[in-house]
């Protein structure tokens, strides 16, 4: 597991949105998504917002590597189930995001099942 640096965490951070891509058996990318994350405890962290049958989470699932995007940046990442900081993600989702429909969604089942700790390479 890598580790992002302060700076690139803030960075990320402070985006509302990032793109995340998986990667292929043979080492290319699918298709970037448009997800919202958010930064707990020195680690990156996404959910889907519509379960574990979403497209870019069912690509991600496949190898558990790939990239993700930001501010025209682009990083190759592992992706790893976490659920060890649960409480605190629903926290920063609301933080950062408010307690509208698309915030509760992704702090509720399904979606809460699917949180992903996603590190650089």
């Amino acid at each position: 597991m890598g580790n992002w640096t302060a700076a690139e965490l803030a960075e990320i951070d402070a985006v509302s949105e990032i793109q995340v891509a998986g990667s292929r058996r043979d080492g290319s990318l699918r298709s970037f998504r448009i997800i919202w994350h958010v930064a707990v405890d020195g680690a990156l962290y996404a959910r889907s917002v519509n379960g574990p049958d979403a497209a870019w989470y069912v690509g991600v699932r496949r190898q558990m590597s790939g990239a993700i995007t930001w501010n025209g940046e682009q990083r190759a990442v592992d992706y790893v189930d976490d659920p060890t900081h649960d409480d605190a993600v629903d926290e920063a989702f609301r933080r950062k995001y408010g307690n509208g429909s698309p915030t509760q969604s992704l702090n509720r089942q399904p979606a809460r099942g699917t949180t992903l700790r996603i590190d650089p390479k």
